[in-house]
C-alpha cells in the first residue's frame, strides 16, 4: 500500500492520501509509515497523538506552538471537516496566506503543516472526529493562537453559524502576533 502526496500548498503544507483496501467486510489503510513518509520528505518523528470530537459548526484554532516547535498531521476519522493552515513565519513569501482542505473519512485526506503554521478546523457534521499526530509535546508555555476570523487573513470558512471557544475568540490578530517577541521563533528559511 502506498501513501501519496495529492497536493502541496504554501511551499510546506502537504495533503496526503493513503491507499485503501476495501471489500464486503470493511476497509484497511496504512495512515502512517515512517519509510514512506521519509521517501516523501515528510517527518517521521511524531511524539504525541491527539483525538478530538466536535459538533457541527465548531471552529477550533488557529493554534500553534513554538516551544517545542510543533508540526501537525491532521486527518478526519469520522464525519467531515474543513482543515486550515495559515503561514505565520516572519519573512515568508506566503506570510498570512492560508489553505483549506475538506477532509472526510471517505476521501482519506490528511494535511501536514509544519511548525510556523497556525492550524485549525471547522467541523462540518455532528460528531466529527479528528486525529492528529504532533512533532512536539504540548506545552502551554510555548503555545498560542491567531484569531480564527482575522480579516487580514480572510479565511473563507464553509459555515457562517459557528461555535468558537472563549480562548479562540480572544486570540491575537496576525499583526499582533507578528509584533510579539515570540514570533521571532518562526523565521522563514528557504530550507524549511
Amino acid at each position: 500500500m502506498q501513501i501519496k502526496i495529492e497536493a502541496k500548498y504554501l511551499g510546506d503544507v502537504v495533503v496526503i492520501v493513503p491507499d485503501i483496501f476495501q471489500d464486503s467486510r470493511g476497509f484497511f489503510s496504512e495512515t502512517f509509515r515512517a519509510d514512506q513518509f521519509e521517501e516523501l520528505g515528510l517527518p517521521t518523528g511524531f511524539v504525541q497523538d491527539n483525538h478530538s470530537q466536535s459538533a457541527k459548526g465548531v471552529v477550533r484554532g488557529l493554534h500553534f506552538q513554538w516551544d517545542p516547535p510543533m508540526g501537525k498531521l491532521m486527518r478526519v476519522t469520522v464525519g467531515s471537516a474543513f482543515l486550515v493552515a495559515v503561514d505565520i513565519r516572519k519573512g515568508s513569501p506566503t506570510l498570512g496566506r492560508w489553505v483549506g482542505v475538506e477532509a472526510t473519512m471517505k476521501n482519506r485526506r490528511a494535511v501536514w503543516a509544519p511548525a510556523g503554521f497556525a492550524r485549525g478546523f471547522c467541523s462540518l457534521e455532528d460528531g466529527t472526529e479528528i486525529q492528529y499526530k504532533c512533532t512536539g509535546i504540548y506545552s502551554n508555555k510555548g503555545e498560542s493562537g491567531v484569531l480564527w476570523n482575522d480579516p487580514a487573513i480572510g479565511i473563507q470558512w464553509p459555515l457562517a453559524d459557528v461555535t468558537v471557544s472563549e480562548k479562540d475568540r480572544k486570540a491575537r490578530t496576525l499583526a499582533e502576533w507578528l509584533a510579539s517577541p515570540e514570533s521571532d521563533n518562526f523565521q522563514y528559511s528557504s530550507k524549511s
